[in-house]
């Protein structure tokens, strides 16, 4: 058989597949600081999407600045500062806004969710967090631990 046949027809695996739309979705982040994506997935099927970026009507980042790159605010502090939604936010808004129910359901993010996104997902109902990366917030995982909440990194 044809090596790249062969090497076309491997399939990725459920993580892989719903991380990589992630990656995708979070090329819409208007961030100036790190881009990052989120998707909600129940039974193998995609219920949001969402990227991180300033409201609905607000002016980007890239048109205004950031004010906490101004400041040099660390990484994973001083949220209030941010003109942006996080995407784990706008998933569960994008849910919400479309009647769509999360009980029960996956989250599939680029980063770690920040303690703040990490609440949210706990009384959203959704029972697990796939991550592929990092993210400077160690409260987070400690809430998603104390919730019973299953936490994945997959690459």
């Amino acid at each position: 058989m044809d090596k790249r046949k062969k090497e076309k027809d491997i399939r990725p695996g459920w993580d892989e597949y719903f991380l990589e739309i992630a990656r995708l979705v979070s090329k819409r982040s208007t961030c100036l600081r790190r881009k990052v994506g989120a998707l909600v997935v129940k039974d193998r099927r995609i219920l949001a999407t969402g990227y991180n970026g300033t409201p609905s009507g607000i002016k980007h980042c890239s048109e205004v600045g950031c004010l906490r790159e101004k400041l040099k605010v660390p990484s994973g502090e001083r949220h209030e500062l941010c003109r942006g939604l996080h995407a784990e936010q706008n998933v569960l808004l994008q849910a919400s806004l479309h009647g769509v129910s999360l009980k029960g359901s996956s989250i599939y993010v680029t980063n770690q969710p920040c303690i703040i996104c990490t609440k949210m997902i706990i009384n959203a109902g959704i029972r697990e967090v796939v991550m592929s990366d990092h993210y400077p917030d160690p409260m987070a995982l400690d809430f998603l631990r104390e919730a019973k909440i299953k936490v994945r990194k997959v690459k």
